[in-house]
């Protein structure tokens, strides 16, 4: 009786261990939750956090000097940074290295800008539709909008190039063909390479141009996004930083304005224009602040920014690749004749990408 009594009593033993196991396995997984449960709090109050360390740097009145001293700083840099390749050009002109200089300063022009489309530019965008206010709602959680409106802004360059260039061949072309060839036979076959040289001078123009609208659009994004900041600490670092992002970003320009052989009435219009784009937009962001009390945190403010920049992301990448880049490298004579100045141009590239990719560490 007694080995059957111990099997007996070692029965509910043996039993019993399946229904620890069961237990801890249930406190394991309650002791999870729990803690899953303890984040949520902490996740959920991400905007709170930044609200509260942007309510620490908040100083209206300080906020204002700073704009009032970058609107003028801002100015006076824009303006050095776009007009001084024009100034050189202009002294150098005629002299047997001019056309490699304005080869040389054009690429370094093109770095400049595709590192501000791609490293300044873009990720802005991103990081605007991406914040907590606005990521919460529909359809800006639904849809990566970022990615898709600077998609559309390369696909209006590439319609705008299209038309515009259209348009200029059709205009050289349109005398009869009676009269093209008394011109040729006049010129002794000149005429041709001429018309050639005056649709790459329109071609350079229209890039110009085109590029502008590009940077305009950047330019009074950052101006409205500051002007409407109360933020001290963030607007003491972006004056020093935005006024060398405007001397590269105008030299990147102003490379593009001197090659295109513009009237001189022309160039103090583009010069003028953006240089004060950018305080215009400080005045306009001071202005919507105190009308409306909304600042650069608010996510109708963010969304604005977010979709302006994503367009003017997608119209520079699409001018510095296209129009600026592959323009240079594969179809410019001088440069293609000649693999010094070609290896020059790449460093001139890379260096222009480098010295405005540095810039985000600050601006």
């Amino acid at each position: 009786m007694s080995p059957f009594f111990l099997f007996q009593l070692n029965l509910p033993t043996s039993l019993l261990q399946p229904q620890q196991t069961t237990l801890s396995l249930s406190s394991t997984t309650n002791t999870f939750l729990s803690l899953s449960l303890s984040l949520l709090p902490c996740m959920a109050s991400a905007c709170v956090t930044d609200l509260a360390r942007a309510a620490a740097c908040r100083d209206g009145a300080a906020a204002s000097h700073l704009k009032f001293v970058s609107i003028f700083v801002i100015f006076a840099t824009s303006m050095a940074g776009m007009s001084s390749p024009v100034l050189l050009a202009g002294v150098f002109r005629g002299k047997p290295l001019y056309d490699k200089a304005i080869v040389v300063i054009k690429c370094f022009a093109a770095g400049v800008i595709l590192s501000t489309s791609l490293v300044h530019v873009l990720p802005d965008a991103y990081a605007a539709l991406a914040d907590c206010h606005v990521a919460s709602r529909h359809p800006w959680k639904d849809f990566p909008f970022a990615g898709l409106v600077t998609l559309v802004g390369a696909l209006l360059a590439l319609l705008v190039d299209l038309a515009a260039s259209s348009h200029v061949e059709h205009a050289q072309y349109a005398p009869v063909v009676a009269q093209e060839k008394e011109a040729a036979v006049e010129l002794g076959g000149g005429g041709e390479g001429e018309r050639v040289e005056e649709l790459v001078k329109l071609k350079q123009r229209l890039v110009s141009q085109v590029l502008e609208i590009g940077i305009i659009f950047h330019s009074v994004i950052i101006g409205v996004t500051m002007g409407m900041s109360q933020n001290v600490c963030t607007i003491r670092p972006l004056v020093a930083a935005l006024a060398f992002h405007q001397i590269f970003e105008g030299m990147g320009l102003g490379g593009c304005v001197a090659q295109a052989g513009f009237s001189f009435g022309t160039i103090a219009y583009m010069c003028f224009m953006f240089a004060v784009t950018t305080p215009m937009g400080i005045i306009l962001g001071m202005t919507i602040f105190s009308l409306t009390g909304l600042d650069d945190s608010s996510p109708n403010a963010l969304i604005m920014e977010g979709l302006l920049g994503s367009i003017s992301s997608g119209i520079l990448i699409y001018m510095a690749l296209v129009d600026l880049i592959a323009v240079d490298f594969f179809h410019n004579k001088l440069m293609n004749s000649n693999p010094s100045l070609k290896k020059v141009s790449f460093v001139a590239l890379t260096l222009g990408s480098a010295a405005m990719s540095i810039l985000a560490l600050w601006a």
